[in-house]
């Protein structure tokens, strides 16, 4: 049983609890509406021609899907399909889904 009277006195009034902090690294931007999904991770998804899971890269390319910030039972966002490349920088990659264009931006 707990008495809170008699534990208070014993308590230091400040308690540090370690955490971390995950900052976004990535941020994915649709164009036509501004969706915008932040993640910190991010993989390039290969699909067997049955369209089931086949594999994840960390290089894009056509046929693959971006997902973000995969988890062992779920995801943050999952593209289309890649049709087109359509610009790509140091910090970012511009491309053309099935349906969607999509900026993805990596941050400092």
């Amino acid at each position: 049983m707990l008495v809170i009277g008699s534990n208070m006195a014993k308590m230091k009034p400040w308690v540090r609890i370690p955490i971390d902090i995950v900052q976004e690294t990535y941020v994915l931007v649709r164009e036509g509406d501004g969706l915008t999904i932040k993640g910190n991770k991010i993989g390039w998804v290969s699909w067997n021609e049955d369209s089931t899971f086949k594999d994840i890269s960390d290089e894009i390319e056509i046929g693959r899907s971006l997902l973000v910030d995969p988890h062992r039972l779920s995801y943050t966002w999952l593209t289309t399909v890649i049709i087109e490349i359509l610009d790509t920088n140091q910090n970012y990659i511009k491309f053309r889904t099935s349906n969607s264009v999509y900026k993805l931006t990596k941050l400092a």
